[in-house]
């Protein structure tokens, strides 16, 4: 096919990548999410007497399986922080706060959170703090609204392990009974550390952890943590000429010099030559399935009824196979070598799926090497 002029200019797009993430939880940590909903933070006792939190479910060092839960205070020590002066949409706090690392007393590790400080002059590593409990708790992290600074005394006057009754507020809305969000869950975990290091500062004078059983009345089994990436998306000047050619119902790839394959969709480079392609040419519409796979698990907020088939599909023309969903056919008569043409929708860029053409099958040879 003749080569195809023409630079558009280059496009970029703000895109989103969202999908929840669901996951079990284990005996160890139903009982640290169950607890925070309660008011209660409990640690684990690994096996050479540390105190971890949030607790793990084996020891990092020995790899053995702990199940010790003990009681830790809700107040504790900065040991680093880093200001964040911007917040991000789903971060705990929607002014700005500092991210800090907080010993609590009774632990040997640190839990990562959020602290509701005036400034970063007001936040410094070994300052006191306390757990802010949310209004609403439902057994996620997000049930510790944030920390706060606490200027009540040594880790030793802590006698009760709830803590104060004050500070039971949303820092988002100013008002207390507003709900945690449950966003946090995941991303707001500390790492676990096992190098060894200098002992908490309030360590020796805190009581000591009490143990705990771990049972709650209903108990948090599993969570749901939203993931979510926001970024901007540039093509670059290839893929822009081809995203440009498909809004007029039409497939640009770009032809290496050297090898002389055909790239749809083009990457602006040959990855076999490592050659800049600036030939365009327009290849299909029309192409060859070469290999494919029936889709069992329905999608969210995809409109398209299970099961049906993406395939690989090698339109007429070029090199490479692109990836699309395959209609207009039962999905158990899908097979390598079917030829098919796009259908395309009003208005839409791109098409919606491709469908049989009709033509006999093409000849296993004639695809063999674009599976």
């Amino acid at each position: 096919m003749p080569p195809i002029s023409g630079t558009p200019e280059a496009l970029s797009a703000p895109l989103v990548v969202e999908f929840p993430f669901t996951r079990s939880l284990g005996p160890v940590q139903s009982a640290f999410l169950t607890g925070l909903r309660e008011r209660t933070v409990l640690g684990v006792r690994t096996t050479d007497g540390r105190v971890l939190v949030p607790p793990v479910e084996y020891d990092p060092v020995t790899a053995e399986e702990i199940r010790d839960l003990v009681e830790v205070g809700t107040t504790g020590t900065v040991t680093t922080w880093a200001w964040n002066p911007a917040p991000r949409r789903g971060q705990p706090l929607a002014t700005p706060f500092a991210w800090v690392l907080v010993r609590l007393d009774g632990a040997d590790t640190a839990l990562l959170h959020a602290l509701d400080a005036a400034g970063p002059d007001a936040v410094r590593t070994g300052m006191r703090v306390r757990v802010r409990w949310a209004g609403e708790r439902t057994g996620a992290i997000t049930d510790i609204a944030c920390f706060e600074p606490y200027e009540g005394g040594a880790a030793a006057g802590e006698t009760t392990p709830h803590g104060d009754e004050a500070g039971e507020q949303n820092p988002h809305s100013g008002e207390t009974g507003a709900p945690a969000r449950h966003s946090d869950s995941i991303r707001e975990r500390a790492p676990h550390r096992s190098e060894a290091r200098e002992p908490a500062p309030h360590r020796g004078e805190a009581r000591e952890p009490a143990p705990h059983s771990g049972e709650f009345a209903d108990p948090v089994t599993g969570i749901t943590a939203p993931a979510r990436l926001d970024y901007t998306y540039a093509p670059g000047r290839a893929q822009s000429r081809y995203l440009a050619a498909l809004a007029e119902r039409r497939t640009v790839g770009e032809r290496c010099p050297s090898c002389r394959k055909v790239y749809v969709p083009p990457r602006g480079a040959c990855p076999t030559c490592g050659v800049a392609t600036r030939d365009q040419v327009e290849v299909g519409p029309n192409g060859t399935v070469t290999t494919f796979c029936i889709v069992n698990i329905k999608a969210k907020n995809l409109d398209i009824e299970v099961p049906y088939v993406y395939a690989h599909i090698a339109l007429d023309g070029a090199d490479l196979a692109l990836h699309a969903r395959i209609g207009g056919i039962p999905y158990d008569e899908v097979r390598m070598g079917l030829r098919v043409e796009p259908v395309w929708r009003d208005g839409s860029r791109y098409p919606d799926h491709y469908r049989p053409t009709g033509e006999p099958d093409a000849d296993y040879d004639s695809y063999k090497e674009l599976i």
